[in-house]
């Protein structure tokens, strides 16, 4: 129940979040690799089992994780012990992490989206202002913060498009294309931009995950059907450079 293991379940399970966290000062690690040890377990969950009952009973057991965190001893897991200091010692709201597991009973079934837009703030967006607040983000800077979450979610999920419909889901609504919703993302990150001034400075290692965004929604834009991703000079010249000047 240590940090140092939630690191290591990044590290191999999300590796560019580990790069991301690895780029921020060393004293926001303690909040943010929690956070993202905790994503990628409730993540994955839908997919570690091909029966739907389950998977429906490993996201009810983060809920009660979650649910529990707000009053209740912290239990003895190696993510959930440390998520639930995280989320004690910074006021983390609760709903926003019911919303990001519930979210994902969308990965158990096979039907296709009732809002994609919906799936996209509870589990990107809601995600990044849980990061953002853990590094003492104020309530102003909710509506830019989410807005860059959802944007990087975008990317995020373009790029898994190819493995969904190979594991035979519906991860676009019908009449929506991969460039329609890259645009949009790209709507989301200019309004992001726009706010920046609302997110003060000490609150950027939160954002840094979204490194990679904008040049992934810009080859979606753009039609391209191989894979997303950028040259690892891109993906490590980008990092450094958020990193360091705290701009994204």
């Amino acid at each position: 129940m240590t940090v140092a293991a939630c690191a290591a379940l990044v590290q191999r399970g999300d590796p560019d979040r580990f790069l991301a966290v690895m780029a921020a000062p060393v004293d926001a690690r303690a909040q943010l690799f929690p956070l993202y040890a905790f994503n990628l377990e409730v993540a994955r969950a839908p997919w570690v089992t091909e029966e739907p009952l389950i998977a429906e009973m490993r996201l009810q057991w983060w809920r009660d994780v979650v649910e529990n965190a707000g009053s209740g001893a912290a239990r003895a897991h190696e993510v959930a012990g440390p998520l639930h200091a995280v989320i004690q010692d910074f006021g983390l709201p609760i709903d926003v992490l019911d919303r990001l597991i519930a979210a994902r009973r969308w990965d158990i079934h096979k039907e296709a989206h009732e809002s994609l837009d919906d799936y996209l703030e509870d589990t990107g967006a809601g995600l990044m202002w849980l990061a953002a607040r853990a590094l003492g983000a104020p309530d102003t800077a909710e509506v830019t913060v989410r807005a860059y979450g959802w944007a990087t979610a975008s990317a995020f999920y373009l790029r898994a498009v190819p493995e969904l419909l190979a594991r035979g889901r519906r991860p676009l609504p019908d009449g929506v294309s991969a460039p329609d919703l890259a645009r949009q993302g790209l709507d989301k990150l200019a309004m992001a931009r726009a706010g920046r001034k609302l997110v003060p400075k000490d609150v950027a290692p939160a954002l840094l995950a979204g490194w990679q965004t904008e040049g992934l929604l810009q080859q979606a834009v753009d039609g391209r059907t191989a894979p997303l991703q950028l040259t690892e000079f891109q993906r490590r010249g980008r990092l450094l450079w958020q990193a360091v000047s705290r701009r994204w």
